[in-house]
C-alpha cells in the first residue's frame, strides 16, 4: 500500500513508518519538524515539510494513497494546561484539515494515535474501552473531540477510522527513539542519571494505596506499539470508527522502573522523594482485551527489553 504518516519524524511516527517500510508499504511523512527530527525518518521514505493545514491535500491529491497514520500532534499535558488554545488549535484544528483533505483526495482508511488520557481519572483499573470518557487536560479532550471527528467522519461520509488509545511507551527501534526537547517520560529521564546527565530521579509520592506505595502505570513496547497500527491498519472498515486500547494489562510501579533500570545499566541511580502530583492517580493501567480478541495482538516486549532497547539507543546519540 501507499501509506502517508503525518508526525512520521517523531518517536513513534519515525518506528512505525520504518516497520511499515519493512514490511513492504511504500510511505510519504508529512511532518512541520517542530519536534520531529529530519534524520529520524528511515531511509525509504519521503519526507514532505509541512502542516497538515497547508500540505495534507497536495500531498493527497492524485497521490494514489490508500490510507493514513496520524501522529502529528502536541502532547504534553502540562503545556496542554497552560496553552489550552494551542492544542485545540493544533491537535483538533489540524486534523479536522486532514479529514477535509482526505474526504476531498478520496482516501477513505485512517489509524489515529490516540490516548487513554482520554479517559481522566479512572473509577477501576484495568481500563476497558467503555469506560467513562472524562479527560483532565486539553490534551485528553482535544484527542477526544479527534475519536469524535473520526466517528462522524466514518458514519457520514463512510470512511474507515481505528483509533489507539495507549498510556507510556517506551523502548526503541535501531535508529529510531525517543528525543524530546522538553522530556516527561520516566525512563528515559531514570536513564538520563544513568548517564551523568541527571544527579538523580524524583519518585512523586510514597504513600499510594499500591503494593511499593509509589504509582503504577503500563508501559508499552514502541515496537509491539507498531505491530499494532498495522493491524489497525488491516482493520479499517468503511464506514465504522474503531476504538481500541493498547496495553500490557499490568502496572509497574515508580520503584519497579528504575530497580529495572538499575539492573540493566549497572548504575546506581539514586533516587529521591517529592510530593505527590496533584491529579496523579494512583493506578493506571490499560485493558486491552478488545484487541487482542479480534485482531488477535498481544504485547511480547517486557519492560526489560523496553529499558534496555532504550539504554541502547540514548548511548548511541
Amino acid at each position: 500500500m501507499k501509506l502517508l504518516v503525518t508526525g512520521g519524524a517523531g518517536y513513534i511516527g519515525s518506528v512505525v513508518t520504518a516497520q511499515l517500510l519493512e514490511a513492504g508499504h511504500r510511505v510519504v511523512v508529512l511532518d512541520d519538524l517542530t519536534t520531529g527530527h529530519e534524520d529520524a525518518v528511515p531511509a525509504g521514505a519521503r519526507l514532505v515539510r509541512g502542516t497538515l493545514r497547508d500540505e495534507a491535500f497536495d500531498v493527497l491529491d492524485g497521490g494514489g494513497f490508500d490510507a493514513v497514520l496520524h501522529f502529528a500532534a502536541k502532547s504534553l499535558v502540562g503545556e496542554s494546561v497552560e496553552k489550552p488554545g494551542l492544542y485545540w488549535d493544533k491537535n483538533l484544528g489540524e486534523s479536522l484539515a486532514l479529514l477535509d483533505a482526505m474526504s476531498r483526495a478520496g482516501v477513505a482508511r485512517i489509524v489515529f494515535s490516540s490516548t487513554a488520557a482520554t479517559y481522566g481519572e479512572p473509577e477501576s483499573a484495568p481500563i476497558p474501552e467503555t469506560a467513562p470518557t472524562r479527560p483532565t487536560n486539553p490534551y485528553g479532550a482535544s484527542k477526544l473531540a479527534i475519536d469524535t471527528a473520526l466517528a462522524e467522519y466514518a458514519r457520514l461520509h463512510g470512511v474507515g477510522g481505528v483509533s489507539l488509545r495507549y498510556f507510556n511507551v517506551a523502548g526503541a527501534r535501531g535508529a529510531q527513539g525517543e528525543r524530546h526537547t522538553v522530556e516527561t517520560h520516566l525512563i528515559p529521564n531514570v536513564l538520563k542519571v544513568a548517564l551523568g546527565e541527571r544527579e538523580s530521579v524524583q519518585m512523586f509520592g510514597e504513600d499510594y494505596p499500591t503494593p511499593d506505595g509509589t504509582c503504577l502505570r503500563d508501559y508499552i513496547h514502541v515496537v509491539d506499539l507498531g505491530d499494532a497500527h498495522r493491524l489497525a491498519l488491516e482493520a479499517c472498515t468503511p464506514g465504522t470508527h474503531q476504538i481500541f486500547n493498547l496495553g500490557s494489562g499490568r502496572g509497574y510501579s515508580v520503584r519497579e522502573v528504575i530497580e529495572v533500570c538499575r539492573e540493566v545499566t549497572g548504575h546506581p541511580i539514586p533516587a529521591a522523594v517529592s510530593p505527590r502530583r496533584p491529579g496523579d492517580p494512583a493506578v493506571l493501567v490499560a485493558s486491552s482485551d478488545k484487541i487482542r480478541t479480534e485482531l488477535g495482538w498481544k504485547p511480547e516486549l517486557d519492560l526489560r527489553a523496553m529499558v534496555s532497547d532504550a539504554w541502547t539507543f540514548i548511548r548511541s546519540r
